[in-house]
């Protein structure tokens, strides 16, 4: 068949086409290739690595048998993971609906932090540090209100109309909170802690409708015995903006959490351990994989010095007092208001360890999370550690201060009497004794607690000794204790000054005696009695009694007895006599349920009712046991109240049931206890101060 010309042209301009685009198709590839390849090949093989960090295993926090006071479990924590989930604000948000969804129908508690009120018309809560906070991540200015603040999370997260105001609400308190725990491709943001098996299980099954949703298992801080010092063990919480300029050079990340209170921020960094790191690897977008590259280590475990047994039984018997006081009214206190609040403090003598710290009203450290705000507003503030930051005046409890400086500076020995006829003429003022003790020594003084002798005594002393000796003893300055306490103050010309108060020469007299202006915590007055226990050794008294390896296997520090002062006698005399003088004050006629007679062994105490303005009186006590080879040291406080010195026999009992493990019932007060009158004008007198005003 012959082809026209046409055809041929045809055929030839198609062969041309083909050759051209061939040609152009081969240089566009040697561009490609030998061109531009470098181009092409830093677009294929960019990467970016980002380090997300492993929170390391907090270490627990043990009594001092070992016993667990906050532990780890092994629990689930639901978690959102940065690096899957969706980019997307409206899947996101979809998300976050569907999450909270299963965890409200299994009751599983999650919080968020947005301080703002759960339903319309919207405002701030109380919290005014939450409320600047809030401000400042937004960077919204001072004047913004709640709902301008809503707005702008509303606004940045897309959570518009398409949403009910509960759902808003909701979206907007977890968006805020992963805001302010740095959700992103370096932290992942934890929901929920402690989710139930079952919820596990459903979450797990629902998983490819719930992107970058994941549950991990962990180890979860969890309180054993919240009863326990729940005051000293404290609290952890998250990083706040304010904290983490500091942390983040100690290598924290801002979805970690931290000791906020208590021993868990006093041993922050042995209970701390080291993060871990892991490491993702993006590639054009898309996660290529992920590795630990360094793998996190656990915290160490703190030992405390506090016997958790013993605890307990202290918080029973400060309880029992308290709550069967009424049974011990008699004349002298039939005036007294009702008792509810006191303290009592139990130092190991040898060393000042904390055995046993209780107060009264106290909470329990597992009711604290979840109960806060009930615990908080509930009456006579047991959120308040009356043992440490408790100020009170320690009455005639100080009389042993003052006998101490006497001897110590020779103006008085044992054989030294001062005359008491009941009534002390000076300065154009009359004082009163509560008795008429004649030629009286010191021991005798201490013993019936002679006002008159002391008043003399402070004569010669002046303030300025009494100050110093105060000061030696501990009084006006704080302890030294890991997890804090107050200082108080001393009774002397410069407190009167700060108070704005006019201080007379007869202020002398009443600060000899514990009265004027001191202001001291029962852990003071408890350490007082360890130092004449210990003839001027001053302890720094203290909670923590080693470091361990988390799984309490190998201890790896034990803390030293550290000595704050030392106050050297003048000779052999000055604590004996005064030892003396308290033992004498244990055998002032008890009535025989809290007779301190019968245990095989002294034991040395001072008590004191010290003047209150707004209470009429406190019921103070110290001591130590045994007296001629001291195990303990301790004191006690009963707010309002009276005969706190019954509770001592208690005590010593409760020591060696738990502590020493014998065989030893402990009394306690009971709502049937009688006392006669013979056994009540026997007990401590009232320190009561009369002037001729």
């Amino acid at each position: 068949m012959k082809r026209s010309a046409s055809s041929y042209i045809k055929l030839s301009l198609a062969s041309a086409l083909v050759l051209v685009s061939c040609c152009l198709c081969s240089w566009r590839l040697m561009k490609i290739q030998v061109v531009e390849s470098e181009t092409y090949s830093q677009t294929k093989t960019s990467t970016q690595t980002y380090s997300q960090t492993i929170q390391a295993t907090r270490g627990e926090i043990v009594d001092s048998s070992g016993k667990p006071i906050i532990e780890n479990k092994v629990g689930y924590s639901l978690i959102i993971e940065p690096d899957t989930f969706p980019e997307d604000n409206t899947e996101g948000n979809q998300v976050l609906l569907s999450l909270t969804k299963i965890l409200d129908e299994n009751q599983v508690t999650y919080t968020t932090s947005l301080p703002i009120s759960e339903t319309q018309p919207y405002a701030f809560t109380e919290d005014e540090d939450a409320v600047a906070k809030l401000k400042k991540t937004l960077n919204m200015n001072v004047y913004a209100t709640a709902e301008n603040c809503m707005d702008q999370i509303q606004k940045e997260y897309e959570i518009d109309d398409n949403y009910t105001p509960e759902q808003q609400r909701l979206l907007a308190g977890i968006r805020y909170e992963m805001q302010l725990r740095g959700f992103s491709l370096s932290n992942r943001f934890t929901l929920a802690e402690d989710v139930p098996l079952d919820t596990v299980m459903e979450i797990k099954e629902r998983g490819v409708t719930l992107p970058g949703v994941d549950i991990v298992e962990e180890a979860i801080r969890s309180v054993a015995q919240g009863d326990v010092v729940p005051h000293e063990i404290g609290t952890v919480g998250p990083i706040y903006a304010e904290e983490y300029d500091e942390l983040k050079s100690k290598g924290y990340d801002l979805d970690d959490v931290v000791g906020k209170s208590g021993i868990e921020k006093a041993m922050e960094d042995t209970l701390c351990g080291s993060d871990g790191i892991k490491e993702i690897k993006v590639e054009n977008g898309q996660v290529v994989s992920s590795e630990i590259t360094t793998p996190m280590e656990a915290g160490s475990t703190v030992q405390l010095t506090v016997n958790s047994d013993f605890q307990r039984e202290l918080q029973g018997i400060l309880s029992d007092f308290i709550t069967n006081f009424d049974s011990l009214r008699d004349e002298k206190t039939k005036d007294l208001k009702t008792v509810q609040c006191g303290a009592i403090v139990v130092l190991d003598a040898k060393n000042g360890g904390v055995l046993g710290m209780v107060t009264n009203p106290t909470y329990d450290l597992s009711d604290y999370k979840t109960n806060y705000e009930e615990i908080l507003n509930e009456e006579n503030k047991p959120l308040f550690n009356r043992a440490t930051y408790g100020l009170y005046r320690p009455g005639s409890t100080f009389k042993t201060i003052t006998a101490v400086a006497g001897l110590n500076e020779g103006i008085v020995n044992g054989g030294t009497t001062y005359y008491c006829g009941h009534v002390y003429h000076f300065k154009d003022h009359n004082y009163n004794c509560t008795g008429s003790h004649g030629d009286i020594s010191i021991t005798r003084a201490l013993q019936v607690s002679c006002n008159i002798y002391f008043y003399k005594l402070s004569e010669e002393l002046t303030i300025d000794r009494i100050s110093d000796y105060a000061t030696r003893f501990g009084l006006g300055q704080k302890t030294g204790l890991e997890t804090g306490d107050a200082a108080g103050h001393l009774s002397n010309q410069e407190t009167f000054k700060e108070l704005g108060a006019d201080w007379t020469v007869g202020q002398v007299l009443q600060s000899a005696i514990g009265q004027g202006e001191w202001a001291v915590t029962p852990l003071q007055m408890a350490n007082v009695a360890c130092t004449i226990a210990n003839d001027g050794t001053r302890y720094v008294p203290h909670l923590v009694d080693s470091i361990w390896d988390y799984n309490h296997n190998t201890c790896l520090e034990k803390v030293q007895p550290e000595v704050a002062e030392q106050i050297t006698p003048l000779n052999d005399s000055v604590f004996q006599l005064v030892e003396n003088g308290m033992i004498a004050a244990s055998r002032n006629n008890f009535p025989s349920k809290y007779s301190l007679s019968d245990f095989g062994f002294d034991v040395a105490i001072k008590t004191g009712t010290p003047q209150n303005s707004s209470r009429v009186q406190d019921s103070f006590f110290i001591g130590y046991a045994p007296a001629n080879d001291p195990e303990i040291a301790f004191a006690g406080v009963i707010e309002g109240g009276e005969y706190s010195k019954y509770m001592i026999r208690s005590i010593i009992q409760a020591y060696q049931k738990t502590v020493k493990n014998e065989n030893v019932t402990v009394d306690t007060i009971a709502a049937t206890t009688t006392t006669t009158d013979s056994a009540q004008n026997s007990t401590q007198p009232t320190t009561t101060v009369t002037t001729a005003n």
